[in-house]
């Protein structure tokens, strides 16, 4: 039985979320797809060295790419993923590992950048051509990141959709890459070291994250006082959620934004030299 914000009663489940249970794709499997992601990326690292040695690769990024792979095998693999297909405060857990933690490190490990160092130079050509191309463009947008990642969370959790979705094990696949995905997107239009032709200056940059913590912060109160919410899950564990959302999308959003600010280079103004001369810029 559910009251008239679409939470169930307190002392009842309502397992229409949660009775497809673990999704059926065994956890050695997915470990090791992670793993063969990561020596692929290593791979390419000790290629890059040894074309430019000069230039090399930073461990840094090596060491955030790693973090982020390591992140979501936390999400995908047991014991976080079983308590999130029997708990909703295990899915919003692996909600932001998934869509906001591990995205953030692995945009920071620049993929894109790392390819087109090691790429024959046709193939960066294609792949630099498709990042400067329109339909590149329109996705690294920062209205379109903002869209996908934070504007979808008001569809999925106000309407039957997540119910929908967790139904069967394919949507829960489904929901994983979105999640990866958009959050990947939207770190990458932020903060992200690669290349994006379509990303506005530092300060445009940080008005759409405060438009992103905003919406997140609303949605969590709503859903923490079940105002028009629609997940079949007992009361206390949708609040539990709403908590989970709104401190940890919190933490999440501060290293976004310190990521952002890091990069952030204002131009010093040179007074001209003596004889009229402009200054030169080292």
């Amino acid at each position: 039985m559910t009251d008239h914000h679409g939470l169930t009663d307190h002392g009842v489940m309502d397992h229409g979320a949660h009775s497809a249970g673990s999704p059926g794709v065994p956890a050695p499997v997915l470990a090791l797809i992670v793993l063969t992601v990561l020596i692929a990326y290593l791979h390419l690292v000790r290629r890059a060295r040894r074309r430019n040695p000069v230039a090399g690769w930073s461990r840094w990024r090596a060491a955030c790419f790693a973090t982020g792979l390591a992140l979501s095998a936390v999400a995908l693999l047991p014991p976080v993923a079983t308590f999130a297909h029997t708990d909703f405060r295990g899915h919003m857990l692996q909600h932001l590992l998934i869509g906001m933690y591990a995205p953030l490190a692995l945009v920071l490990g620049a993929p894109v950048t790392l390819l087109l160092r090691t790429l024959p130079v046709a193939g960066a050509r294609r792949l630099s051509a498709v990042v400067h191309s329109r339909a590149g463009r329109l996705p690294a947008h920062p209205a379109t990141a903002l869209l996908l990642s934070t504007g979808s969370l008001v569809v999925l959790y106000f309407t039957p959709l997540y119910n929908a979705v967790m139904a069967r094990p394919a949507g829960h696949w489904l929901l994983h890459a979105h999640f990866l995905l958009s959050g990947c997107l939207f770190a990458h239009v932020i903060a992200g070291p690669d290349p994006a032709p379509a990303r506005p200056g530092v300060r445009a940059r940080l008005v759409y994250l405060g438009c992103a913590i905003f919406v997140h912060a609303v949605v969590a109160q709503l859903m923490y006082g079940g105002f028009w919410v629609d997940v079949h899950a007992p009361i206390a564990e949708v609040r539990g959620g709403a908590e989970i959302m709104y401190y940890g999308g919190d933490i999440a959003e501060l290293l976004l934004a310190a990521a952002l600010v890091s990069t952030w280079r204002p131009e010093r103004r040179s007074r001209p030299g003596r004889m009229g001369l402009k200054p030169v810029r080292t």
